[in-house]
């Protein structure tokens, strides 16, 4: 695995503006409201190429770029430094560099090759402002991949394990198939094993039935959530069971049929597609690309949210929690289905408040 020569990019300066409150709507099998939210949202950083997905790095934040494969650092003042990239990663359509995340110096990337969709980790190298990538290993091969449900968002749960989810690549079969890793959500090791307490022995399958589930977060009491883009009825907020089924291809959305485990909550994909999710303060908040919203659910109450951000910055691909308890939302105007705007992609703070 090589890596280009490391850059320091352009610094941008901060510009803020006000959410918009909306007006109340309610939705088929859910009730949603609209509404602002309890502090300013500021820019971060602009002029992303189809960013993926955020993580933190102690207090630094790292973003994959899909297209360029290329991992940055984002400094405070908003610069972007290049740390790396991937040269195996091949682009195409919503394949490239997806989901990354990073547990104790190491960065875990999923991505694209001409052959399959696989999870590398990389020694992260260097201090914040100069950070590099060191040599690779990769711990999973043989994942689908297509030109489109590729699933791809990765996350170290609160038992240590990480998890992946990954889609059906367009052979709907595969979900059902419980051999198959083709619309599942993986759990493993940090070096790629099977743990020994999985549902299924011996494999990395977690829970199946899924069609391009692109998103994971848990709740402070264990409860895992998975978000999932359906066919052209509904899109899914996901309660993980071990070993669950959630129906693809047979059902989508809330069916009733036994065997299959219905979302807690469901969207028309125009108002959703939803995609990474975070956890905080008693409420998940999920990012919408289509919808170009962001959702914010109580914990509470899963079968209820409300929407904020309606239409403000064009579609929203992933949201994490900064060190600092804000949220920091990223879009994804870039990526081909958007339509950007002057110095779009960005990374958007929002203040929660109290």
């Amino acid at each position: 695995m090589e890596f280009r020569t490391r850059a320091c990019l352009v610094a941008f300066g901060s510009a803020i503006a006000l959410l918009c409150g909306c007006a109340p709507s309610e939705r088929a099998e859910q009730a949603t409201t609209r509404t602002g939210a309890s502090g300013p949202d500021t820019t971060v950083t602009e002029e992303l190429d189809a960013p993926w997905s955020i993580a933190f790095h102690g207090s630094t934040a790292l973003v994959s770029e899909r297209d360029s494969a290329r991992i940055l650092e984002i400094g405070t003042d908003g610069t972007q430094y290049e740390v790396g990239v991937i040269e195996d990663v091949e682009p195409s359509g919503e394949g490239g560099l997806l989901g990354i995340a990073v547990r104790e110096g190491h960065l875990f990337a999923y991505y694209t090759t001409a052959d399959d969709n696989r999870i590398e980790r990389f020694d992260l190298t260097g201090q914040p402002g100069n950070l590099g990538l060191g040599s690779g290993t990769t711990i999973l091969t043989g994942l689908p991949a297509a030109t489109n449900h590729n699933g791809g968002r990765i996350a170290f749960g609160p038992d240590g394990m990480l998890y992946a989810t990954v889609g059906d690549a367009g052979n709907r079969r595969t979900a059902q198939d419980r051999a198959s890793l083709g619309g599942k959500i993986l759990r493993m090791t940090p070096d790629g094993r099977a743990p020994a307490d999985n549902p299924l022995p011996e494999s990395l399958v977690y829970s199946y039935g899924h069609r391009n589930p692109q998103g994971i977060t848990w709740a402070p009491d264990g409860r895992m959530l998975a978000s999932e883009f359906g066919q052209n009825t509904w899109d899914e907020l996901n309660l993980i069971q071990p070993g669950g089924n959630y129906g693809w291809p047979e059902v989508e959305g809330i069916a009733g049929r036994a065997g299959f485990i219905d979302p807690v909550q469901q969207w028309k994909p125009f108002e959703a597609s939803p995609s990474g999710m975070t956890t905080v303060d008693g409420f998940v908040y999920l990012a919408n690309l289509r919808g170009e919203r962001l959702r914010r659910i109580p914990l509470d109450d899963l079968a209820h949210s409300t929407e904020l951000l309606v239409g403000e910055y064009g579609r929203l691909r992933d949201v994490a929690v900064a060190p600092d308890g804000s949220l920091w939302l990223l879009t994804n105007n870039t990526d081909g289905r958007g339509d950007p705007t002057d110095r779009d992609d960005r990374i958007v703070r929002l203040g929660l408040g109290t």
